[in-house]
């Protein structure tokens, strides 16, 4: 496991591109939950997973919780009246949080790309998004498909519009930007209020791609006109995402969005612009994902790939 050849693993701006074809075609099913029947319900996940939740319970009276709080979240809150658990792979927390939970009487709900995850048995309703094979810890296809299966009318039609974007805007934008994305060794990402929400998400996915090999910082426009520009590293990259910068920082590449653009656009592009930085750094997530995924077995006593599949 953890001798995989680096070189068979894609980027994650092929990843996008992979994930938004997939969605692109009409004959994808997305699960559609019934959510409006909960007024407060407790959304849990880890990492990425609590971030998706976020996103599709924003407009809902929801508490949030991890592996390691939705315990105190349910003696709490004695008003919550549901549990949504969001996991890509069904396994490592999810089956324990679900059988802890199922003696309250909640009715629980469980957001997957597993169509055979470990909680089936614990859990009342069974959502399986659609996902492809993908590199541990991107998690591309299986979130993305959660947002877009929940917030999206017609997703097949709003993954060509993304896809349209990357090929006919993102695509020249990056080509015509006069500096190597590599060369830089910080990233300051200012994204749109609206999208507030996604920040956790482009944060966490600087982390399991570059490490401490790269400084980065998620902010709306807002939050970056106090204090988080005061000290500037020598070698910086401010992004913006839908809107110019002409305010902040010295290098700059404004990356347009979508008219109209949704939560699935944003991410897809942001994961795409970092899948290019990832491009064109060293491997060092192809090179760490095979030992980290042979430790991570043994911690959750459970087989875990550096290439993740669902069947």
């Amino acid at each position: 496991m953890s001798n995989i050849e680096p070189k068979s693993l894609i980027d994650l701006d092929e990843c996008v591109i992979n994930a938004l074809d997939l969605f692109a075609e009409p004959s994808t099913a997305f699960p559609k939950p019934d959510l409006s029947r909960f007024k407060r319900p407790l959304v849990v996940g880890s990492g990425n997973a609590i971030a998706t939740g976020k996103i599709i319970f924003d407009s809902k009276d929801a508490v949030y919780a991890d592996e390691g709080t939705f315990k105190d979240k349910l003696d709490a809150v004695d008003s919550i009246d549901g549990v949504v658990l969001l996991s890509a792979s069904g396994g490592k927390h999810a089956p324990i949080i679900a059988r802890e939970v199922k003696p309250k009487g909640l009715p629980v709900l469980l957001f997957t790309a597993n169509p055979a995850p470990l909680a089936k048995d614990d859990v009342d309703e069974l959502h399986v998004f659609p996902s492809l094979p993908e590199p541990y810890t991107y998690n591309t296809s299986t979130y993305m498909g959660m947002i877009m299966g929940t917030l999206v009318a017609d997703p097949a039609a709003e993954a060509q519009k993304i896809r349209r974007h990357i090929t006919d805007v993102v695509d020249p934008t990056l080509a015509g930007f006069d500096k190597k994305l590599g060369g830089f060794d910080a990233f300051y990402l200012l994204v749109p209020e609206e999208f507030e929400l996604i920040r956790i998400m482009f944060t966490t996915k600087f982390v399991e791609l570059f490490g401490r090999r790269l400084a980065r910082d998620v902010f709306t426009w807002e939050q970056t006109k106090h204090a988080t520009t005061v000290v500037n590293a020598p070698n910086e990259l401010f992004m913006a995402f839908g809107r110019e910068n002409t305010s902040f920082g010295t290098d700059r590449l404004n990356v347009p969005l979508p008219k109209n653009a949704s939560y699935p656009a944003i991410m897809a592009v942001g994961y795409y612009v970092i899948g290019k930085i990832q491009t064109q750094k060293p491997a060092w997530f192809k090179e760490g994902v095979g030992p980290f995924a042979q430790k991570a077995s043994e911690i959750f006593g459970q087989t875990i790939k550096p290439i993740v599949e669902f069947k």
